[in-house]
């Protein structure tokens, strides 16, 4: 069993500054796509985080200079866009899906042969969302399990990857980005179309970087590369589904008035936002300026919360918040009902029975669905102090201690798994018991 956490109950309101740690989408990037040019690329705020310090050794295996002048800060210096080098021996991604998928599709043209592998809980992780499209435009790339699971590894292509036009059956970030990724090394054109639009950190970072996209509707079309033209700084904003526990936890505790600094307010992520005004939520954006991506100071209060409803639509949006909306939702007067949510059955658990399974031993009122989860909110004073597991999933083990701090306490099994995304997360929360 890994390390047992205790949070105690929070007395009284939260108040104060929080400084948001650096947004993991944007991390991951950073580092690759710097890595893909030939001059210095100085990347502040990084979240030196597990998953992306995934990225980071990647990187660093496939012949890019990574040096660290601080915990947050690095100095990337790559090759040129075809100067990356075949590793010595196998990657290993770790538990980041982002790391293995994004790397599948900027390996996929490339010369020379890469092999994957990662913990168990990625090895688990379904990839032949990525492999499909991509073995479509000619590449090839092998794994277990019919080309699904890890070791995965990417074999050259006996030819050049040629573009497509890929219906994507659902949206997803990553696979999207893969498919753009191999598409700046494919002949002709490369479209992807979505069923509503996922967060589109890639196309941004990637029209930073000199790369022309076209933009239609749910579609984006890439075309073939030969130079990425790099900043000569990526400022990297606060993540805001880091920032997603303490929007709850000062939405919940009364008397609470916190502000989340320098926090990245990308339309497509700030679902959570959304979601908790449609439940009332007293959240203000302020200080907001555009960098290279949106950002904003965000001042969250206390305020009386009731139930809502929400789906597939918003789903890409808030995808990675729903387990602290559960909390809110507990909470909330009146019913919850969450659908469109089956994505969340691989990710790093499954995350729907997760939730069902842990927070209802502190308070039996979550059933969960196929798609979704309904929760019976008003719980308040139902709350259990009880022993819950994370299932080495960071966001469930977050959130499960916002809901012991906000109620009658919690003691948290195989709790460390934090540090995969937030470090410092406990650290902060004990600030305020």
């Amino acid at each position: 069993m890994g390390a047992l956490k205790e949070i105690q109950p929070i007395k009284t309101g939260l108040k104060g500054e929080i400084l948001i740690p650096g947004d993991k989408s944007v991390s991951h990037r950073s580092v690759m796509f710097a890595g893909l040019c030939d001059s210095e690329v100085k990347i502040t705020n990084f979240l030196h985080a597990a998953d992306c310090m995934s990225t980071v050794n990647c990187m660093r295996a496939l012949g890019v200079k990574v040096k660290e002048l601080d915990e947050n800060t690095l100095i990337v210096k790559g090759n040129g866009f075809h100067g990356l080098q075949e590793p010595q021996s196998i990657i290993d991604a770790g538990n980041s899906g982002t790391t293995l998928r994004l790397m599948m599709g900027i390996l996929a043209g490339q010369k020379f042969l890469t092999t994957f592998t990662g913990d168990a809980s990625l090895s688990r992780r379904p990839m032949g969302r990525v492999i499909n499209p991509l073995s479509q435009m000619g590449a090839n790339i092998v794994g277990r399990k019919e080309n699904k699971l890890l070791p995965i590894t990417v074999i050259p292509a006996k030819e050049s990857l040629q573009g497509i036009d890929y219906q994507m059956p659902m949206a997803s970030a990553q696979v999207k980005s893969a498919i753009l990724l191999a598409g700046m090394n494919a002949e002709g054109k490369t479209t992807v179309t979505e069923p509503y639009t996922s967060r589109d950190h890639t196309e941004r970072m990637l029209e930073g970087f000199g790369v022309k996209l076209e933009k239609s509707g749910t579609s984006i079309t890439i075309s073939k590369v030969e130079k990425m033209t790099a900043p000569k700084e990526i400022h990297v904003p606060g993540d805001i589904s880091s920032a997603a526990f303490w929007l709850v936890v000062g939405s919940i505790i009364e008397d609470s008035d916190i502000i989340l600094k320098d926090v990245g307010i990308n339309e497509t992520r700030t679902g959570i936002i959304d979601v908790l005004k449609a439940m009332g939520a007293n959240i203000e954006l302020l200080n907001v300026r555009d960098e290279v991506e949106p950002i904003a100071d965000i001042r969250v209060r206390y305020a009386k919360l009731h139930g809502t409803s929400f789906g597939a639509d918003i789903m890409p949006r808030l995808i990675d918040e729903i387990p602290i909306i559960t909390v809110a939702s507990m909470f909330a007067e009146g019913e919850t009902i969450i659908t469109g949510a089956g994505e969340l059955r691989v990710k790093e658990t499954d995350r729907l029975q997760v939730i069902t399974d842990e927070f209802n031993k502190v308070c039996p009122c979550i059933k969960g669905t196929q798609d979704g989860l309904i929760i019976t909110g008003g719980q308040r004073n139902n709350l259990q102090k009880t022993v819950c597991n994370s299932h080495n999933d960071h966001r469930i083990a977050m959130a499960l201690a916002i809901l012991g701090a906000s109620g009658a306490g919690i003691e948290i099994e195989n709790s460390e798994c934090v540090n995969i995304s937030y470090p410092t997360f406990y650290d902060i929360l004990t600030r305020f018991e």
